[in-house]
């Protein structure tokens, strides 16, 4: 499971490319006038600086808040664990759209990497406006049969049984929204035959059934490379096939479940684009592990060799004190030049940026033109 986010369903309400305010006061007593005119200053402060969006779209601009951080940047040794710079520090969740998204995914029994994976974007996608709110849905429940170093999903080796209502209840939610893309994501699930393929298949064509025109994106587990298996899910009608490599060849047995291997996730992908060569293939790498800019622009090589379109980079957050620590913090400037080496590489898509996960509403907006764009060239 990632946390790039990591094996999820991303519900995208609308279109438009925007960001939200990646740095926030500190919590202030709301009790004194002058802590109140302090806050109040600060965030005018904080208003005038970058945001998401910059981050994804390339250049990042500018910022004196940015220029004089003296902060450690890198992990040194004996040191517990880095204080969190400012461009991470993101605000409360908190709105109408947040609880009504939590009450209706409760009814229906679905869970959400949101809250599971601890996601920092949880703020802006569950909290944000009419047609733009975002939630992520786990299918196969909320227990992962894989324990990764990173992921904060719980894990167990037998976890409780598949619900067979779940392929309709997802599909119900999403047509109900009025969704025009969706992104399904799940645990690892070891346990089951196929390693849960048919499950994750059903839930597509059932999507497909109630909304033809439904763009599906499928961010995959591996299903312990069974090729079978990751032709079942490439082959179900869906638009975009995901798998996370999450980090480079050297840490992946330190970072991921021995399971998930380098490159059994390269022949995953690989395969489902043998499988159905019109699929747009996508995967996800985390920075700040340790990873050296070499490994990075490797594992980017090899990632283009196995033919993915699609790419995001983001930062390694530490979920708990029993996690993985964060090595690096790295700077939003060099996440925009990974971004520009990526766009480089051939890459169709590139989202790089600090709050950057596997998948993220701006970058659904960029995805689905790319489909569009592909299923014009078709019919023409």
């Amino acid at each position: 499971m990632s946390l790039q986010s990591t094996p999820r369903i991303f519900i995208i309400q609308g279109f438009r490319k925007f960001g939200c305010q990646q740095v926030s006061a500190h919590r202030f007593s709301s009790q004194a006038e002058t802590d109140r005119t302090k806050v109040k200053e600060l965030r005018e402060q904080l208003d005038t600086g970058p945001d998401l969006g910059d981050f994804i779209g390339g250049e990042v601009p500018p910022s004196s808040e940015w220029a004089d951080y003296k902060g450690s940047l890198k992990l040194e040794k004996g040191e517990k664990r880095l204080r969190l710079p400012p461009w991470l520090k993101t605000e409360i969740p908190m709105g109408k759209n947040f609880s009504k998204l939590k009450k209706d995914l409760r009814g229906l029994k679905l869970a959400t990497v949101c809250e599971e994976a601890r996601c920092p974007n949880i703020g802006e996608c569950w909290g944000g406006a009419e047609g733009t709110a975002t939630a992520t849905i786990m299918l196969m429940g909320d227990t992962c049969t894989r324990g990764c170093r990173f992921c904060s999903v719980k894990t167990a080796r037998a976890p409780p049984p598949l619900d067979p209502a779940e392929p309709e209840n997802t599909a119900k939610a999403v047509v109900d929204w009025g969704l025009d893309y969706v992104v399904l994501t799940s645990v690892d699930r070891d346990d089951v035959p196929d390693a849960g393929a048919s499950h994750i298949r059903a839930t597509i064509r059932a999507l497909k059934t109630r909304k033809p025109t439904l763009l599906v994106e499928c961010l995959s587990p591996d299903f312990a490379g069974d090729t079978a298996a990751v032709a079942q899910v490439a082959g179900s009608g869906l638009d975009v096939f995901a798998h996370n490599i999450e980090t480079v060849e050297r840490l992946t047995p330190f970072v991921r479940d021995p399971r998930a291997k380098y490159r059994q996730t390269l022949a995953v992908l690989k395969h489902a684009k043998e499988v159905e060569p019109g699929l747009v293939t996508k995967t996800s790498v985390m920075l700040g592990l340790g990873e050296t800019d070499q490994e990075v622009r490797q594992t980017m090589m090899d990632l283009r060799e196995a033919g993915v379109d699609c790419l995001t980079l983001g930062q390694y957050m530490q979920p708990t004190k029993r996690h993985l620590k964060v090595k690096e913090y790295v700077t939003p400037e060099k996440f925009s030049a990974w971004e520009k080496v990526g766009n480089e590489m051939g890459f169709l898509y590139t989202a790089s940026g600090p709050l950057v996960r596997s998948s993220y509403k701006a970058g659904e907006f960029f995805i689905k033109n790319i489909i569009d764009k592909r299923n014009k060239n078709i019919t023409t």
